[in-house]
């Protein structure tokens, strides 16, 4: 008991570079143009000023890339899950030749940006018409490493005995895969797909290179365009464009951070 409360600073204190400029981004974003001019590094505004939020409204559609943003994430991770649920499944639990190989082409593809490999995989996309859609969005990424890396590390702690009594009771393959094995990969399942959702919330390269149209495209692009208008960039629009960037990513944290903190603490146990 005495210790608890030293430890919560010292751990308070190890947060407060990652808070501050975040805090500092929202304090900007109520400031006035005047204000920032005057003195731009003045770590609170005189008010609570919204003129930045409705000048982020007025200059864009958030609504419409707020949806295509949520709805590229969502079907992203989901995809990724499903997919690479059987595939952790094979690296982890089937026996076939080839097996470590296998797996060690899938950790090395992680090595690879995406910056990379956008030209072909422009190049296939264009060919059959799809750029400019949200099938182009998604697809080339329906495939995540990292999400089988972590669903086959996870799998690893599964008793072989308990899918030898699943296929004795005669669940099949994808019975197992989709049935009885989400439920006990709950922990590593959420965590995997937060990774994906919060890199492709933030993702502005490949929407900058497959979207032109404003149907389809999403709100890191919309945010970044906000510096681009007026004579000046005004940072004050900037930040309130990023604050409500960040806000969705922020809530889906809070809602599965249980679920997280049960992933670190089933790894750090199976050590």
């Amino acid at each position: 008991m005495p210790l608890r409360w030293p430890r919560r600073l010292g751990l308070v204190g190890l947060a407060l570079p990652w808070l501050l400029p975040y805090a500092w981004m929202v304090s900007t974003s109520f400031k006035t143009l005047p204000e920032l001019v005057a003195a731009p590094s003045a770590p609170l505004p005189s008010g609570l000023n919204l003129d930045a939020y409705a000048a982020v409204f007025e200059a864009m559609p958030v609504g419409a890339y707020l949806l295509n943003t949520t709805l590229m994430a969502l079907a992203i991770g989901l995809l990724q899950l499903a997919l690479a649920l059987p595939a952790g499944y094979a690296l982890s639990k089937l026996s076939f030749r080839g097996r470590g190989l296998a797996f060690g082409l899938v950790v090395a593809t992680l090595l690879i940006p995406a910056q990379v490999r956008f030209v072909p995989v422009f190049t296939l996309l264009a060919e059959v018409r799809l750029t400019n859609t949200m099938t182009a969005l998604v697809l080339p990424f329906a495939v995540s490493a990292l999400g089988t890396f972590l669903i086959r590390q996870a799998l690893l702690s599964v008793p072989p005995q308990l899918i030898e009594a699943a296929r004795l009771d005669g669940a099949g393959e994808l019975t197992i895969i989709y049935r009885l094995l989400p439920p006990l990969l709950r922990p590593s399942l959420v965590a995997a797909f937060l990774f994906s959702f919060v890199y492709h919330w933030n993702d502005y390269f490949w929407p900058l290179v497959m979207t032109t149209d404003d149907s389809v495209r999403t709100l890191p692009l919309g945010v970044a365009l906000l510096r681009e208008q007026g004579t000046g960039v005004r940072w004050h629009i900037v930040m309130a464009g990023n604050v409500l960037l960040s806000l969705p990513a922020l809530l889906l944290f809070a809602l599965t951070q249980r679920q997280l903190i049960h992933a670190a603490a089933g790894k750090a146990a199976g050590r």
